[in-house]
């Protein structure tokens, strides 16, 4: 067993492995009772109950493991409220704040591929779990099987969705949204990526959002449900298509990862919007119109015109290392308005310590309709008011085994970069990988997986072909 145990090991955000490989249910039966336990010594003097929300995405067999956690965490006495229905990850973590359990165990793998299944570990307050609860599970995962409790806990279903949705509709001027969609001035297209978001924005809106890859497929159409072009090919498609027949009015596309907790957008002209885009709008929209204050989270890796646009309003900005449970950390230690990663994830600090695309997606939609502005266009605003044009590209580069990772990562540590594409450093960042700031104001991040060799490098310069550049010039060092 303690081999078994010892194999098992929490990411960025949870703990993720191929179904029938490394996830199983003999697997499962013995990560689940030991992370109630932790949750339990880790919460129970501020939340005083015994019970554990249990949910779960469109994944493969999703709900049957969900089933099994369940079913092991009431044999060690405690009380299990089990989703009867596939949910987001933020609808969760919501449940677990509003109903005051002692947290949510969660079967999703995000945005990995249809082969992959995994479990997010969210605490009392609404988020993911800190890396110190995730390094406790680790740790007792290696001492023993949790005892069986005499009397077991108490198991009963419940939906996750009314009072999520409830709670976002009263984050935003819903009406003068839904208004917008049912008189045409705004045409919504939302690919849920055959995920969790399905349904969600037509509970919030009505039936006219135009949602596509509405249906569940555990292979994500041979791809992955990851808010990234490659995938969103038939997006593109649609609105391309829209535009051509019907040229009145606004025209968005919003994106949502598998278990909906990440956003992208596509504006009128079909052209990708990441979040490095969506968060320097939101920040103008909810501080102009919104009148919101507090300090601005960024991870390193998120572009350098959310300082800018940040700037405009006299908010600080707080940078964190990759990865969404810093945003949250800092989250719970200050008054936070907005805190967002380049990948996707955007939470508020007037909802949950969470990612949440569905509240960012409201929020976007809001943005529009009240600037009347299409998303590139109000991009593009930004930048002129902001003096800073950019463009980002970011690559995941496999390499060869962990021992060449190692061997690069020696090398960087050692043989300190003082050029990159013809181009002086002016300054390196250590904050998570190593962040070069280059003469011309572009930079570029060298990262490196924890757990897998992957090489990931980011890269911000003032046009695309700059980004290309600099990207193929990792690339080749990297070689």
């Amino acid at each position: 067993m303690p081999v078994v145990a010892n194999s098992i090991k929490f990411g960025t955000d949870g703990w993720r492995g191929v179904i029938g490989d490394e996830f199983t249910f003999e697997r499962l039966a013995l990560v689940a009772p030991v992370a109630a336990k932790v949750l339990y010594d880790t919460y129970f003097s501020t939340a005083g109950s015994r019970t554990i929300i249990v949910g779960y995405d469109r994944r493969f067999m999703a709900e049957d493991f969900a089933r099994a956690v369940a079913d092991t965490v009431t044999a060690i006495g405690f009380d299990v409220l089990l989703s009867e229905d596939y949910a987001p990850t933020p609808a969760y973590s919501w449940a677990a704040k509003q109903l005051n359990a002692l947290g949510a165990l969660v079967i999703t793998a995000s945005h990995n591929p249809g082969t992959y299944l995994g479990l997010k570990v969210k605490g009392h307050f609404g988020g993911s779990v800190p890396p110190e609860v995730t390094k406790e599970i680790e740790a007792q995962l290696s001492v023993g099987v949790v005892p069986l409790a005499a009397t077991p806990g108490k198991q009963e279903k419940f939906d996750p969705w009314p009072s999520y949705t409830q709670a976002l509709e009263g984050k935003v001027d819903i009406a003068k949204i839904r208004e917008a969609i049912a008189s045409g001035k705004l045409t919504l297209f939302a690919d849920v990526m055959h995920g969790a978001a399905a349904g969600g924005l037509a509970r919030l809106l009505g039936n006219q959002v135009k949602e596509i890859n509405s249906e569940r497929d555990p292979l994500f159409g041979g791809g992955a449900p990851e808010p990234l072009p490659k995938y969103l090919s038939k997006l593109f498609q649609v609105i391309k298509t829209h535009r051509e027949t019907d040229k009145s009015g606004l025209t968005v596309g919003l994106v949502f990862d598998g278990d909906c907790d990440r956003i992208a957008a596509v504006d009128g002209e079909a052209n990708f919007l990441s979040s490095q885009v969506l968060i320097p709008i939101l920040i103008d929209h909810l501080t102009l119109r919104r009148g919101f204050t507090g300090e601005i989270v960024k991870t390193v890796s998120g572009s350098d015109l959310m300082p800018l646009v940040a700037k405009l309003h006299n908010l600080s900005v707080f940078e964190t290392a990759v990865g969404y449970k810093y945003i949250a950390d800092r989250m719970l230690a200050a008054e936070v308005l907005l805190g967002g990663e380049e990948s996707g994830g955007i939470g508020y600090g007037s909802h949950i310590p969470e990612r949440d695309a569905l509240l960012s997606a409201l929020y976007v939609l809001e943005a529009i309709v009240e600037s009347g502005l299409d998303l590139g266009e109000y991009y593009r605003q930004l930048q002129k008011q902001t003096g800073f044009t950019s463009a980002y590209d970011r690559i995941d580069l496999p390499l060869a085994s962990m021992e060449v990772r190692s061997r690069l990562l020696q090398q960087l540590q050692s043989q300190p970069l003082t050029e990159i594409a013809g181009l002086a450093v002016i300054d390196c960042q250590t904050i998570d990988g190593y962040k070069y700031r280059l003469a011309d104001k572009s930079w570029l991040m060298i990262r490196f997986s924890g757990t897998e060799p992957v090489l990931r490098l980011y890269c911000e310069a003032p046009t695309i072909e700059q980004v290309h550049q600099t990207l193929a010039w990792a690339k080749h060092w990297a070689d």
